[in-house]
């Protein structure tokens, strides 16, 4: 049987060859097998349907996403915090994120709006280093996932929790320096898309512990959501920094949203280890302080955070905190919880002066 490589195949099909490993490592290229690093297929093979889903497919005028889970994401808030949105009018040309996370926000309101300056931040280092990948380097970190992919999915169970333990180890070992890592960018996607429930957890070393997930397709390499995600970044200012150092940002003309890590609803319910260092309510007193600050200031504010009133009705601690505000609760679903039972609805507060 006469063989040909991938980069043959992506020619005589008219795809990519990242596409034709991901075809090969589904098994739908019958006879496709991986010799050293690299996919062979019968030169007779056809080119398989393309069943890919339509977020995946077509670069051309993608909607920017999250390309990572992130504990606390707003996704299926949006509706309810795009009622928020002030770029209607002139005034309101900035946007500051100073704890964007998965960025749900982020690129909703840069698939919506064309605006002056943008502004994250985020204390965890290997997630602005992501942002930082995605925006200056996607092609070299595309390239970067769709070889973890192809090397991944065609595996059993045990040797993909070999994989992922190595490749666990191994974002660890990085030390991230003042460069971009597309390296440990690509491992923290693949993490991300191939541990337990998506969580981004450390511990006090500050290292990765996440045990792998289940996922039997996980999509490591979403090329078509990264380049679209990409564009939309080239503008963006991203640091690394406390959410205080986004008022040399801030000013009357910015619209600011503040998703801090949620303060926790039960003692057993703590999860809060973005990084090694934790948010407590000292935390939570210090950021509303600042938001203050940042109200005197005359910058439009949306500030989110758990509501006690979920585990405790007495607890009125945000209330307390922000009564110069409107605080409005809005129901949210628990996605993330060790305990399948205790997902569901609950009480979510958005503040906004």
């Amino acid at each position: 049987m006469e063989l040909m490589s991938a980069k043959t195949a992506a020619e005589k099909w008219g795809i990519t060859q990242r596409r034709v490993a991901v075809l090969c490592a589904e098994g739908r290229v019958p006879g496709a097998a991986i010799i050293g690093n690299s996919w062979v297929i019968p030169e007779d093979a056809q080119k398989p349907v393309d069943a890919r889903s339509s977020h995946a497919a077509g670069l051309d005028g993608a909607k920017p996403r999250p390309f990572l889970k992130w504990a606390g994401g707003k996704g299926q808030l949006l509706a309810e915090i795009g009622k928020y949105y002030p770029f209607d009018g002139r005034k309101i040309t900035k946007y500051a994120e100073p704890f964007v996370g998965g960025g749900a926000v982020l690129f909703d309101i840069l698939s919506r709006y064309e605006l002056e300056a943008v502004y994250i931040s985020d204390v965890n280092a290997e997630l602005i280093n992501a942002y930082k990948a995605v925006r200056d380097k996607p092609g070299e970190l595309i390239e970067r996932l769709a070889k973890l992919e192809a090397g991944y999915l065609p595996l059993d169970a045990d040797a993909r929790r070999e994989v992922y333990i190595t490749n666990r180890s191994r974002f660890n070992l990085i030390a991230l320096g003042d460069a971009v890592d597309v390296e440990k960018a690509a491992l923290m996607i693949f993490l991300n898309r191939t541990c337990f429930n998506g969580l981004y957890r450390v511990n006090r070393k500050g290292q990765f512990n996440v045990p792998i997930g289940s996922y039997k397709n996980p999509l490591i390499c979403d090329e078509a959501n990264l380049r679209a995600v990409s564009e939309k970044l080239q503008n963006v200012e991203i640091v690394r920094a406390d959410f205080a150092q986004s008022a040399s940002f801030i000013d009357s003309r910015t619209f600011v949203y503040f998703d801090p890590p949620y303060r926790p609803l039960t003692d057993t319910a703590n999860f809060t280890s973005y990084t090694e260092t934790e948010f407590g309510d000292n935390e939570q007193i210090r950021l509303a302080r600042f938001v203050n600050e940042m109200n005197v200031r005359g910058a439009q504010i949306v500030v989110s955070n758990s509501d006690p009133t979920n585990a405790n009705t007495g607890d009125d601690f945000f209330d307390r905190l922000y009564s110069l505000y409107s605080i409005c609760r809005v129901a949210a679903t628990r996605m993330i919880n060790s305990n399948s039972s205790a997902r569901g609805k609950i009480n979510e507060l958005l503040i906004s002066n």
